[in-house]
C-alpha cells in the first residue's frame, strides 16, 4: 500500500499525533478522529480532523464513510470495540490496532495484575515472544486487551489486523508519563534517587516515534498478527534516572536498595519490577522489517522539555497529569519526600 485512505481513531492522543504524522508524511490521506477533533500542529494541512465519540457506532461508521484502505485504532480496548470494528469489515482493508505488552502472563499464571499480591509478581522469559502465554479475558486493563485482541485474530478472514503489544510508551503527550518521576525530582531540587532492587529493574520503553514506525510499517503490510513494540534498548531504571539528570544538567546520588521497597512511598518506580520486563522484537524485524527510528536516551530531551513546559504551564503535577494523579493516588504517592527523608534518615543518611 502506497496511496489510500487512512481513518486514525484517537488522533489525538500520544500515539495517533505521532502515528498520524508518519503516515501522512507517505503521502496518504489521512482522516484524524479524536473526541475534541482537534489537530497537532506538526500534522500537513490536508490531513482532514473529525470529531469522533469512540462509542458511538454511527459516528465510527460516518468515520470509515465509503471504505478506508487501513484503520489504526490507538484507543480501542474490548471486545466490544472489536465487534464494533468488525462490523465495518466490509469497508476496511486491513487494520492497526495498539494492544499492551501487559496481556502477557508468566507460566505460572503470574501477569501484571499480580504485582504486589502475595503469589509476587510475574517471572517472564527474557525476552518475552509473542508466543508467551496471556492472560485469560476479564475486567483489567490487560485482561481487556486480550479479549480485543482474540476477538479480532478470530475474525481474520474477515479482517487482517496487526495488534501491537506496546511496551512502557514514552514521549511528549502522555497522559501519565513515567519520566515525570525523575525530571520533578530535578525540578525540586531532590539530590538523592532511592530505587528498590538495586535499580536492576528493567521494563522495556517504546518510544511514539518508534511506534509509529510500526504502524506505518505494518498499513504498508497487511496481515493478521501480533507484534511486541519495544525501543532498541530496556535501560535500568537506574540508567533511567542518570538520562533525566544528564539531559537536565543535574547530578544525584543513587541510593539503592536490594530488594523489595521498603514502603510503597519509598524507593517504587513506576519502572519498578523485581523481574525484567523485556519483549522480543524479532518478530516485527522480521516481518515488516522494523528498525528503529529513535533510543530512549537521544528521544529524551523532547520528552523532558515537553514535560517540564507542561508542570509549568499548568501549575503543578497533578493539574498537569490528572490521570496519573488517579493512578499514583494516596496509596503511592510518588513524591512523597517526608517519607523519603525519615526513611534515609533511619538508614543514617541526611537530606
Amino acid at each position: 500500500m502506497t496511496t489510500g485512505e487512512i481513518c486514525v481513531i484517537g488522533a489525538t492522543g500520544q500515539i495517533g499525533r505521532a502515528a498520524v504524522r508518519a503516515l501522512a508524511a507517505e503521502g496518504l490521506r489521512v482522516r484524524a478522529a479524536s473526541r475534541g477533533g482537534g489537530r497537532d500542529e506538526r500534522w500537513p494541512e490536508d490531513v482532514v480532523s473529525v470529531a469522533l465519540d469512540r462509542e458511538d457506532d454511527a459516528a465510527v461508521a460516518a468515520l470509515v464513510g465509503d471504505g478506508c484502505d487501513v484503520l489504526l485504532d490507538c484507543v480501542a480496548y474490548d471486545r466490544a470495540h472489536a465487534r464494533q470494528l468488525l462490523g465495518l469489515a466490509d469497508r476496511i482493508g486491513s487494520a492497526v490496532v495498539i494492544s499492551s505488552g501487559a496481556v502477557y502472563e508468566d507460566d505460572r499464571g503470574r501477569g501484571f495484575g499480580t504485582m504486589g499480591r502475595p503469589d509476587g509478581a510475574p517471572v517472564y522469559p527474557v525476552p518475552i515472544p509473542e508466543s508467551q502465554r496471556t492472560v485469560p479475558p476479564g475486567d483489567t486493563a490487560g485482561t481487556r486487551k486480550i479479549a480485543l485482541e482474540r476477538e479480532l485474530l478470530a475474525a481474520g478472514d474477515r479482517l487482517p489486523v496487526t495488534l501491537l503489544r506496546a511496551g512502557a510508551i514514552h514521549g511528549p503527550h502522555c497522559r501519565t508519563p513515567r519520566e515525570l518521576y525523575f525530571v520533578k525530582r530535578v525540578l525540586d531540587g531532590r539530590p538523592v534517587r532511592v530505587l528498590a532492587y538495586g535499580g536492576r529493574s528493567r521494563f522495556h520503553p517504546v518510544h511514539v516515534d518508534n511506534l509509529a514506525e510500526l504502524v506505518r510499517l505494518a498499513a504498508q503490510r497487511p496481515g493478521s498478527r501480533v507484534l511486541n513494540a519495544g525501543d532498541p534498548q530496556a535501560p535500568t531504571v537506574a540508567d533511567i534516572a542518570a538520562a533525566v539528570d544528564a539531559v537536565m544538567g543535574a547530578r544525584s546520588e543513587l541510593v539503592l536498595i536490594d530488594g523489595e521497597p521498603p514502603s510503597p512511598q519509598v524507593g517504587i518506580t513506576p519502572w519498578s519490577t523485581p523481574h525484567p520486563v523485556i519483549y522480543d522484537m524479532t518478530a516485527a524485524e522480521r516481518e515488516l522489517g522494523y528498525r528503529p527510528v529513535t533510543g530512549y536516551a537521544e528521544s529524551l530531551p523532547e520528552t523532558v522539555e515537553w514535560l517540564a513546559r507542561r508542570l509549568t504551564d499548568r501549575g503543578g503535577w497533578p493539574a498537569a497529569f490528572p490521570e496519573m494523579a488517579a493512578v499514583y493516588g494516596p496509596k503511592v504517592d510518588l513524591f512523597d519526600y517526608a517519607a523519603e527523608d525519615a526513611w534515609l534518615g533511619t538508614h543514617g543518611r541526611a537530606v
